[in-house]
Order: structure tokens, then C-alpha cells, then sequence
């Protein structure tokens, strides 16, 4: 607990800093401090006896408040957008050390009050593990197999006033790192904690605008896209092995914020041959390097951005590896002009990561009334 108040310290030192040099020049830039107190959730029995202690955690973010300069504020109750430097304990210094995330996050309001706010937050970056596993010095980390990984924060909070231009940060944060099956092994630490903190603002949000909203118009949207990613298979290789992906994608435009479609998907996983060679798999085919499948799809939209899930089941060239029946994909995408996207994902069956990608591609809109 002494290195997270040290380190929390620091952390704030640095946001003073910073207050200073950028007091005059942003109306709407506040930052917050947090501490955490929790535990690691006991997913996996293999690694979860060695924790022996409760997880600390202390995060400086700094946070721009958005206030209707655009209709899509207005519409997600003006949302905050921000950046978070976080130190987190694991559980057990001498296996799994400690973690250093720095993730950006976009925060949007259930509930928004003049005093009150009761919001969801996601947030997505990279966290730097100081402990990970090593056959010969830390066998027992079979969690994490590199010191860079993926770090995902998911947090429940409100927001209660306190004066001009302080407020009281609290809430429940569930935060996941793992490398994305980029290195072996790949378990991942899953943590669960409660936190609570202040809130200041270098001076007080501007008053909001209240932008008139168009009335949403229903359309149709196609796209084409091809991915390509990397994989480790699940034997302690050093090996990256190279995946791919093409799909086609239908959406509809029913609603201004969430459109929900399908689409058809081919993949392609050069460390079929690998797995399949572990005892008791069947014969290796080429063909089996192949998938087929189709997907239904939910996109929450904000402006040029999306976030989307898919549920998806093989049809044709099976997984010959998992034998799953089913696949899942999450995207964060980003159309960058009228026509063209570019997006991140993360393929999996279930709760299971597979491996990443990153894709490109071509859609167009269709109003309903065109013929």
C-alpha cells in the first residue's frame, strides 16, 4: 500500500504540473485521482491459490468534457473522454509484480444531474506487467507471458458535486489484461475492485449547448472488408503464426445509435497444423486451415466511430481445432471518410481469445427510399 500512495503522489505531482502550464488555455479539462481496493477474481485454479493478498490500485486521468458542440453530445447526455496512467498490485509481488496501465477511455451518463451523474466507462490501452512467466525463474506465472499486454477497464460509477468545480469520484471497476494470445501463456488476470476519488476542474465546464437533433433516417449499409492478424499457439511457442480474414457485412440503420445486421466470413488460421498435431486430433487436411461462417451484429455509433459485438457460427469448413460451433468477434471501428473504415478486433469462442486483427475496408449507404 505504501508504493500505490508513493506512486499516487507522483501521479499527481504530474497532473499539477500539467494544471499550471494549461490553466488559461482549456475551459473544459479536469482531472481526477482515484484509489482502488479489491481482489483477484478466482477464475483459474492453477494460479489463483498463489494470491495472498487484496489488490491496491491508484490512477491519475485526464478528462475533457464534451458540451454539445456536436448533435452526438447531446444525444449520449455529453459524454467525457480521457486518458488514465494507472499502478496496480496483483495479488502477490513475487509472481506477478504489478501492472502499469495507461489507457484512454470515453465515459457516457446512465443518469445526469446538476449534482449528480451515474455513468458507464469504457476503457482500452496497454499495461506494462512487471513480473511474467519464466520456465526457470517464475514458473508459476502461467497468467501472463509477456510484460506488454492489452489492458480493458470497464467501470459502474457516480459523480456527486461538492463545490464550483470539485466532485466525488466513486464506483465499482472490473479491469482485464492479457497479450492477446501474442505469447504464451495467456490466461490473463481478471480484477474486481471498488474505488473512490476527487474530481477537479481547471475551470468550470462551459454552459452546454442544446444542439437541435435531425429526425434519424433509416438506411442500409453494406461493407467489404479484409483483416489480417497473429497468433501463438497454445504450446509454449515462440512461433507467430499468420491469420486473416474477409467478410461481407449488412447493417441496418433502425435506430441513430445501435444497427444490427449479419454478414458471411472466411478465415484464415496458418497454426491449424500445429495444434492439430498435439495427441488425440484428427488428420490434418489443409482445407482445415480454412473457416466459413455468418455472423449477426450489434454496432453502438458515435458519429464516425462504433463499437461492435458478433455472434458468429461456422457453417461449411468447421473449426477443426476447438470443435466450437460458434465464434465471437469485438471491433472498434472508425470510418474515416464517407466510404472507407478501418477497424481493430478481437476473434474468440466465448470467453477464450483467439488473436487479434486489424482490418480494412469499404462500405456505402443506401436510403430506403432509393431505388
Amino acid at each position: 500500500m505504501k508504493n500505490v500512495r508513493y506512486t499516487l503522489v507522483l501521479l499527481i505531482a504530474y497532473a499539477v504540473t500539467i494544471h499550471g502550464n494549461t490553466h488559461a488555455q482549456h475551459k473544459n479539462l479536469s482531472f481526477r485521482g482515484d484509489l482502488h481496493f479489491g481482489v483477484v477474481l478466482p477464475e483459474y485454479s492453477n494460479f489463483v491459490y498463489l494470491v495472498n493478498k487484496p489488490v491496491y490500485s491508484a490512477e491519475i486521468s485526464v478528462v475533457k468534457q464534451s458540451y454539445g458542440k456536436n448533435p452526438w453530445e447531446k444525444l449520449y447526455k455529453y459524454p467525457e473522454g480521457g486518458i488514465t496512467l494507472q499502478y496496480t498490485t496483483l495479488g502477490n509481488k513475487d509472481v506477478f509484480g504489478y501492472e502499469i496501465g495507461l489507457f484512454p477511455y470515453v465515459q457516457t451518463p446512465f443518469i445526469r444531474k446538476d449534482k449528480f451523474v451515474f455513468y458507464n466507462q469504457f476503457g482500452l490501452g496497454l499495461g506494462y506487467a512487471t513480473k511474467k512467466f519464466d520456465l526457470e525463474n517464475n514458473f508459476q506465472n502461467v497468467s501472463v507471458g509477456s510484460h506488454l499486454n492489452v489492458h480493458f477497464n470497464f467501470k459502474l460509477g457516480t459523480k456527486l458535486k461538492l463545490g464550483n468545480t470539485t466532485w466525488l469520484n466513486s464506483g465499482l471497476s472490473f479491469t482485464h489484461y492479457s497479450n492477446a494470445n501474442m505469447s504464451e501463456p495467456n490466461l490473463g488476470l481478471n480484477l474486481a475492485t471498488i474505488y473512490a476519488g476527487l474530481i477537479q476542474t481547471v475551470r468550470p465546464v462551459p454552459e452546454q449547448i442544446n444542439t437541435p437533433l435531425q429526425a434519424h433516417q433509416s438506411k442500409h449499409e453494406f461493407a467489404f472488408i479484409l483483416a489480417a492478424g497473429g497468433k501463438h499457439t497454445r504450446a509454449l511457442q515462440s512461433t507467430v503464426y499468420f491469420t486473416s480474414s474477409a467478410s461481407i457485412e449488412y447493417k441496418h440503420h433502425s435506430f441513430r445509435k445501435i444497427h444490427f445486421g449479419g454478414g458471411l466470413d472466411i478465415s484464415y488460421d496458418s497454426s491449424t497444423e500445429t495444434e492439430m498435431s498435439a495427441p488425440g486430433k484428427n488428420d490434418y487436411k489443409p482445407v482445415f486451415d480454412y473457416r466459413t461462417g455468418i455472423h449477426l451484429s450489434q454496432e453502438l455509433v458515435y458519429d464516425r466511430f462504433s463499437f461492435i459485438l458478433q455472434e458468429g457460427f461456422y457453417l461449411g469448413l468447421t473449426d477443426q481445432v476447438s470443435k466450437s460451433p460458434i465464434y465471437n468477434r469485438a471491433i472498434l471501428r472508425w470510418k474515416f471518410n464517407p466510404h472507407w473504415l478501418v477497424h481493430v478486433s478481437m476473434r474468440s469462442h466465448l470467453h477464450i481469445l483467439e488473436y487479434p486483427e486489424l482490418g480494412f475496408g469499404y462500405f456505402f449507404l443506401k436510403s430506403r427510399h432509393e431505388n
